[in-house]
């Protein structure tokens, strides 16, 4: 099912005036697609901290009873409470520590060959949201293997699935304050790339409320620098996604404040698409089957849309 044939589920009329009350979001349905991803990342990471036969049984035991033995579908509270279970299993705090760091210092490597490229492009803002959609790439829960530079090539000339960039560049001109909410390790230094080319006069960056996955915390913010630059964040929530009923207090303020916002990557897409609000432009690859088919896209396709347009 498109967009297009889609319910559109508005933001309440008194959002801007009443920020105490968290608004009900639609998310992105899940079927039996995600769920078997899922599975087969919790595979992949038994494999990584080389788990025991005990260590195996008592994680599907919690899995199996999170899941509802594979009967239910999975939201991203339910992802969260996963990741929970799993690190209390495995016995370690961030389970993609390693990557994390890995994926910054790579991405910390092209920033060095890009920052001075971009000035010789007629248009480096728009260049530097193409970069800033092919950081999405890094991303451990869904791809355990991907070729950064290979993926920061191609952007660069490919056509866009969807291209609301123009909408997107006009709206930085004319906002008074610019929320970016950022989704993974590593694909943050494009952001934080992104955020110094279009030289927006008060940006506010959002990371998660603690570690999940490989998504951004405040740590990971701080060490590619982007508390320089912008203002940080966090959303006081630990799902891969943005969970408003969840979110804490101070980000609410900031997210409700804002006139324009950058969701990056899917897990933003999935958990805020349901909203209709003009104000949220998604930056993404459909890196999935079951993304791509709701943008009525091809998978890997690479996308800026604004909210409102296909909803």
């Amino acid at each position: 099912m498109s967009f297009n044939e889609k319910t559109n589920i508005q933001l309440e009329q008194d959002k801007a005036t009443d920020n105490s009350k968290p608004i009900f979001v639609s998310p992105l349905p899940t079927d039996e697609r995600c769920l078997s991803c899922l599975r087969n990342s919790y595979e992949r990471l038994m494999t990584k901290f080389e788990f025991s036969e005990e260590q195996r049984e008592r994680f599907q035991k919690q899995y199996n009873r999170i899941t509802q033995d594979g009967t239910i579908k999975i939201g991203h509270k339910k992802q969260r409470e996963l990741s929970a279970e799993f690190r209390h299993v495995a016995g370690v705090d961030d389970l993609y520590a390693a990557e994390k760091e890995l994926s910054n210092r790579v991405a910390l490597g092209l920033y060095d060959i890009w920052k001075p490229r971009l000035v010789s492009f007629p248009n480096p803002e728009l260049i530097s949201l193409r970069l800033a959609i092919a950081g999405n790439i890094m991303d451990y829960g869904v791809h355990h293997d991907f070729d950064l530079e290979e993926t920061v090539n191609s952007v660069i000339t490919a056509r866009l699935a969807i291209d609301d960039s123009a909408k997107l560049l006009d709206a930085v001109k004319r906002s008074e304050k610019l929320l970016v909410i950022g989704d993974n390790a590593g694909e943050i230094v494009f952001d934080k790339l992104m955020i110094e080319t279009i030289n927006h006069k008060s940006v506010y960056y959002a990371v998660r409320g603690g570690v999940v996955l490989n998504d951004v915390t405040v740590r990971d913010a701080r060490e590619v620098g982007i508390d320089r630059i912008a203002t940080v964040v966090s959303n006081g929530y630990n799902a891969p996604a943005t969970v408003l009923s969840a979110c804490s207090q101070e980000f609410l303020d900031h997210f409700y404040s804002a006139d324009l916002i950058i969701a990056k990557g899917q897990g933003n897409f999935e958990s805020l698409y349901g909203l209709g609000d003009p104000r949220i432009y998604h930056l993404l690859m459909a890196k999935c089957h079951v993304v791509a088919e709701h943008l009525d896209v091809p998978k890997g396709s690479y996308i800026i849309v604004k909210q409102g347009l296909l909803w």
